[in-house]
């Protein structure tokens, strides 16, 4: 199957996800194992959340698929998690060993996105997806990762109403 083509039904099938979940921890869940099940180059899929009240501010591991990490707690001023999560944009990192932020979960992991979540503007957390391979995430892979966290940000955002 082309890559177009499997991004648009796991895009598809998300969105079915979505409307089926019935709260944001059971639908993110849902979308580390679609990701990590059908995208063949997303070896560790997670999403990290901000410790409510936690001062310095620290990223918290929620559901994941993939190996065990070391990193379950990230400060704000660590890594490509940090980074992303600091100043609300996407970083996609082709090479993590020419990258000075890049923590090393595994030897394995050769290139990472991080995509913030937003929920009514502000930033609650992360989908942080590792690969094996380098330059794994394309423009087409971001917009698809970028679409996973908008959605877990509504259907956060929903249960927050």
């Amino acid at each position: 199957m082309a890559v177009a083509a499997r991004i648009e039904e796991v895009r598809n099938e998300l969105t079915d996800l979505a409307e089926r979940s019935r709260s944001a921890a059971e639908l993110m869940q849902s979308v580390v194992k679609l990701l990590h099940d059908r995208m063949l180059k997303y070896n560790w899929v997670g999403f990290y959340l901000l410790e409510p009240g936690a001062e310095p501010p620290v990223l918290v591991l929620g559901a994941f698929e993939g190996a065990m990490t070391p990193h379950t707690r990230i400060p704000l001023n660590q890594g490509i998690c940090g980074a992303a999560a600091s100043s609300g944009q996407t970083v996609v990192v082709d090479d993590v060993n020419k990258d000075p932020r890049y923590l090393a979960c595994s030897l394995e992991t050769k290139s990472e996105i991080v995509v913030p979540v937003f929920v009514r503007g502000k930033i609650v957390g992360e989908l942080d997806i590792d690969s094996h391979f380098p330059a794994a995430f394309t423009p087409e892979h971001q917009a698809l990762v970028q679409y996973c966290a908008q959605v877990v940000g509504r259907k956060m955002e929903a249960f927050q109403a």
